[in-house]
């Protein structure tokens, strides 16, 4: 009998969601981690660089927009696929406007820019997400959720670590030209994949569209638990991450290219490690148990970063560090973005995907200007304590609604 481990190894499905999984990941770093690693370079200070993490709140606002993703279709390619092709091509038009743009005399023009490419960005994501729970039968989501990140973190590689070591050798232009040049791996997707089948009677008007996903999640049983769970589960971790550039560079002293190798590098692989071992655990293992061991983890992941700050500039300990957290970031997120596409019904699959994973970005986003004081009051060690007692709150909330959790990955029909 075939091992199912292989089936869904081989499914083209699978190759579809790696593939706009690079595509969503890639123009993340470039308005992240990359834009702070210029703006610290440039010698912005540390406040107004915590304060460019709100570049990020389109991925928060987003289903604001997606019940159009849900009602409208383009004129080709079908639903799904014509709305990724035309976000795709306004990345590319955005990211190589950056290129223009200098944190030294153009800071506001650079902002104004990196945020059109996160709002395009976060509307790739809309449409990708509903794809891949539209397409993905609920036996193949644990695998799916695991490849997806690892397509993602390949990107994050391409635009982060990739992204510091090319502007330390050709600078920043040409490195956001190459960026944009990689987008074309989205475009040639949303071309060859398949468009999948409709499941579910698709909106017949806006309201509908818009009215009809809340009701959906709002009238479930214990939704209030259910979507703080989805707020909180990657809080702590997410927190942890929004200076982690800028902690290595200025706070520990480590230079671009340990940063662009070590922490983009090595906590790549150790992410992609995490994920699949994760999206492997899942095929066989409950969710509730991989939600509540994977966030364990996760949570004491970031306590390394604080042993880093407490023993200074030490290389050993950065490469246990970055790759400790990205293991297990990689898990949480297989199980996590398993536990949001159970939650999806397949007719609002965009919006209430987008809602979810707005409310999974709230706290990093609403806090992330916020950072930049806490780290100047109370140190880098202290800090990231912080975001441990963070992701304590998840965790708790995991264990009180085991329960219903093993109700919602039930109820998923194994088909789509």
């Amino acid at each position: 009998m075939p091992s199912p481990y292989l089936e869904i190894l081989r499914s083209p499905r699978i190759a579809a969601v790696l593939l706009l999984g690079f595509s969503s990941g890639l123009p993340l770093a470039l308005t992240g981690g990359t834009l702070q690693a210029w703006l610290t370079v440039a010698g912005v200070d540390i406040v107004t660089i915590a304060w460019f993490s709100w570049i990020g709140i389109p991925y928060l606002l987003k289903f604001l927009w997606s019940p159009l993703m849900d009602r409208y279709m383009p004129p080709f390619l079908g639903r799904r696929r014509g709305w990724m092709l035309l976000a795709q091509l306004a990345l590319i038009l955005g990211i190589a406007a950056m290129a223009f743009a200098s944190p030294y005399a153009d800071l506001w023009l650079l902002g104004c820019l990196a945020l059109w490419v996160a709002f395009m960005s976060a509307s790739q994501d809309i449409v990708i997400d509903a794809y891949r729970a539209d397409l993905l039968p609920a036996q193949e989501r644990g695998m799916g959720a695991a490849v997806g990140v690892l397509g993602y973190r390949i990107a994050m590689l391409a635009s982060g670590g990739l992204a510091l070591i090319l502007a330390d050798q050709i600078g920043w232009r040409q490195t956001f030209y190459a960026m944009a040049a990689l987008m074309g791996v989205g475009l040639a997707t949303s071309l060859a994949a398949p468009e999948p089948a409709v499941v579910g009677t698709p909106p017949r008007s806006l309201r509908e569209a818009v009215v009809e996903p809340l009701k959906d999640l709002l009238l479930r049983p214990g939704a209030p638990q259910l979507l703080a769970l989805i707020a909180l589960y990657k809080f702590g971790d997410a927190l942890a991450g929004t200076l982690t550039t800028a902690f290595l560079l200025r706070g520990i002293g480590f230079s671009l290219t340990d940063v662009g190798t070590i922490n983009k590098g090595l906590g790549l692989a150790s992410l992609l490690a995490g994920g699949l071992v994760g999206g492997l655990l899942l095929v066989r293992m409950s969710l509730t148990r991989a939600l509540l061991a994977f966030g364990v983890l996760q949570a004491i992941s970031n306590l390394s970063f604080a042993v880093l700050a407490w023993a200074g500039k030490s290389y050993p300990l950065l490469v246990f560090a970055v790759g400790f957290e990205n293991l297990a970031s990689g898990m949480g997120t297989a199980a996590f973005v398993a536990f949001a596409m159970a939650l999806c019904k397949h007719s609002f699959s965009a919006t209430q995907y987008a809602l979810l994973s707005a409310l999974a970005s709230l706290g990093r986003i609403l806090f992330g200007p916020v950072t930049g004081g806490l780290v100047e009051a109370m140190g880098w060690a202290n800090f990231f304590v912080l975001t441990f007692v963070a992701a304590l709150p998840g965790l708790w909330l995991v264990w009180q609604l085991r329960e219903r959790i093993a109700e919602v990955a039930a109820a998923q029909p194994q088909a789509a």
